[in-house]
């Protein structure tokens, strides 16, 4: 038996629980994963908020990393004891325009990370870079894939460019932050809060103004070549009006909400573009984290928790507290099945 951060029963905080779950048998093409972090994203709690009471109990989570302890009579190329971080997007494999028919995430439809152990697929693994922490490797899958493929495989972003990131805190954008200064782009970003503004300016943006101004007179009419607004209504607008023409908005979240308006007529006189993106696939995962490595980018962590405190860290993600990525680690007592 082992422990996991699951749902079951009531939507939201109220349903999340602590519990002991049994190991299953791997399928030949399997492995287990003895877990030592898992990142918290939004997704946690959309997932939490989704589920009905009649779904059968889930253990939440995408983000992972941790050691194989054991390996189906099928799989090559792996050891046990190897260090590995798992890629989130089940069935992805190649870089596309869009994710494959068969695409799922981890912890969504079937059991995910925020566990002790976890059994997957072996083509989910990837190779853990030596020069991270368990920490820091636990809290990638999600956040810094879906800002690697906004920048780099939609936003066409290049050396020079200007970006503007909406409500900088975020873990996917901390990465967007620590991604575009490392290819010497010029960074806006906005956040109500002033202790958010401040960090971000400490960790390389340009520029950072409060979310609640005129974003068009605070930059004194400054445009940029991309916007990666995850922020959606209260945003989108101001978003597309700071793009310079045939600018490109990538959005890739919509923590206020999933309707927009916007100004059709002044968007398409001026040439933008829009695009949707969300994770990416294994193969962009691996470029992703040679391009890490390369740069020597490292995760922003805001918290660290423990496993069993998994409820309390997923409040501090529901209240917006942070600025990076939240962990949950796992101690190395109770861990045998």
């Amino acid at each position: 038996m082992y422990q996991a951060l699951l749902h079951h029963g009531q939507a939201g905080l109220k349903g999340v629980t602590i519990e002991e779950r049994a190991k299953r048998i791997l399928a030949a093409d399997e492995v287990l994963v003895r877990l030592k972090a898992s990142g918290l994203n939004r997704r946690d709690l959309l997932t939490i908020m989704w589920r009905s009471e009649q779904d059968a109990p889930l253990v939440l989570g995408a983000d992972g990393t941790g050691e194989i302890e054991e390996i189906g009579s099928e799989v090559e190329g792996w050891h046990v004891g190897d260090a590995v971080i798992l890629h989130a997007g089940v069935n992805w494999l190649t870089k596309s325009d869009a994710p494959p028919a068969s695409f799922e995430i981890l912890g969504t439809s079937f059991d995910g990370t925020h566990a002790q152990y976890i059994v997957v697929p072996a083509s989910l693994l990837v190779k853990k870079p030596t020069y991270l922490t368990w920490e820091e490797a636990g809290v990638l899958s999600v956040a810094a894939l879906t800002a690697y493929r906004a920048i780099c495989t939609k936003g066409q972003v290049k050396k020079g460019n200007t970006v503007l990131i909406p409500g900088i805190g975020s873990g996917v954008a901390t990465f967007l932050l620590q991604m575009s200064k490392a290819l010497e782009c010029r960074v806006i970003v906005t956040s109500r809060s002033k202790a958010k503004q401040e960090r971000a300016l400490q960790l390389g943006a340009d520029v950072a103004i409060d979310t609640a101004t005129d974003w068009n007179e605070a930059l004194q009419g400054e445009k940029v070549d991309v916007v990666f607004d995850s922020v959606g209504p209260a945003t989108f607008q101001q978003s597309l009006h700071q793009l310079r023409p045939g600018g490109t908005c990538v959005t890739f979240g919509a923590t206020t909400g999933d309707i927009i308006e916007f100004n059709l007529r002044s968007f398409f006189y001026s040439q933008c573009n829009i695009l949707g993106t969300t994770l990416g696939s294994k193969e962009e995962f691996i470029e992703m984290l040679g391009f890490m490595e390369q740069h020597q980018i490292r995760p922003i962590i805001d918290h660290v928790y423990e496993l069993e405190q998994g409820v309390t860290a997923l409040q501090r993600l529901q209240d917006s507290e942070q600025f990076g990525k939240i962990v949950l680690r796992r101690s190395e007592t109770g861990m045998d099945i």
